[in-house]
């Protein structure tokens, strides 16, 4: 207590203050526009248009920020792994030693998981969810991530002004306008669509790896009549249990998708509203808050393919034994 009460700290932290206060007033920050459809900022085999609320594509398949921001985060994890990986050494340091370090450690937890002998088999579809879905989500961290764009003037609604930088280059004040801004990059994983495509891919590869070391017994949970025997009320609880399992699979796609998505989509937003409200020092918790959020949400939606693989590749019997 005493140490709080020095005069030099009591002065650091009035400074502090002061500096927050009046960076609410001096670094005015845009609020960036909160949409949850990926915008298209190219359109291949066509051009944009102004929209009611940013662009369009008036023909030909659009390009979405997301779609920039996955191609980014694949870029991303091919330098990190090239420049780890390129001069080998026996004895690693530096990123090749950290890279390697998460390697092994995954590595670890899916043999105590699935088990030695399946490990090398699920080892790479896990790992490259995770690698993937990592990246992706830390680059939500980069400043000017959603910074760069289109500025598009909005036909409806309150936007921010337009200030000419230098031939051509424009940005937006904190004042009332008619301005938006339509973002380069966008978080992927704040795209619902990139996650979707994900949980389906992690979905069909569960199925896919219980039909590979079950062989089609596998469906019997499933249809579920044949698999028991013992008269018309058995035959019904079978035919309402397997529907069940269905459902369960199913259900799988949609937690997969919306847990990935709605936790990095309400980091992404407590991002952007932060440094509006004040732009020194307070935002900083939040990144810190949001590395570890990144990083759990990938960790989760990767255990999480693993185990529900293992369930897959054990049989009926096996369950009932255990």
């Amino acid at each position: 207590m005493r140490r709080l009460m020095n005069p030099r700290v009591i002065g650091i932290t009035l400074g502090v203050l002061a500096l927050m206060a009046v960076s609410a007033y001096v670094l005015k920050v845009p609020l960036p526009a909160i949409v949850l459809p990926a915008e298209p900022i190219a359109c291949i085999g066509g051009h944009l248009e102004p929209a009611e609320h940013g662009l369009h594509c008036a023909s030909g398949f659009p390009f979405t920020n997301s779609m920039a921001a996955t191609l980014v985060a694949d870029l991303t994890i091919f330098l990190v792994f090239f420049f780890a990986l390129r001069n080998k050494k026996l004895i690693p340091s530096g990123l090749q030693n950290a890279v390697e370090a998460v390697i092994e450690w995954f590595y670890t937890l899916v043999e105590d998981i699935a088990g030695k002998e399946n490990a090398r088999t699920f080892f790479p579809i896990v790992m490259t969810i995770f690698t993937f879905a990592l990246f992706a989500n830390w680059w939500e961290l980069v400043p000017g991530m959603d910074a760069f764009g289109w500025i598009v003037e909005k036909h409806h609604g309150d936007g921010w002004a337009r200030k000419e930088l230098f031939a051509g280059v424009y940005t937006l004040v904190k004042e009332k306008g008619h301005y938006t801004l339509v973002p380069w990059l966008r978080t992927a994983t704040t795209d619902l669509n990139v996650t979707i495509a994900m949980a389906l891919i992690a979905v069909a590869y569960v199925q896919i790896a219980g039909v590979r070391f079950q062989g089609w017994k596998y469906f019997k949970k499933f249809i579920r009549p044949g698999y028991m025997s013992g008269g018309l009320m058995a035959t019904v609880l079978d035919v309402f249990v397997g529907f069940l399992e269905l459902i369960s699979e199913l259900a799988r796609i949609v937690s997969f998708s919306f847990r990935l998505f709605g936790n990095i989509f309400a980091g992404t937003v407590l991002l952007f509203v932060m440094p509006y409200l004040i732009p020194l020092f307070v935002p900083l918790p939040f990144y810190g808050l949001e590395v570890f959020v990144g990083m759990i949400q990938a960790f989760v939606f990767a255990v999480l393919t693993l185990v529900f693989i293992v369930m897959a590749i054990i049989s009926h019997g096996e369950h009932e034994g255990h």
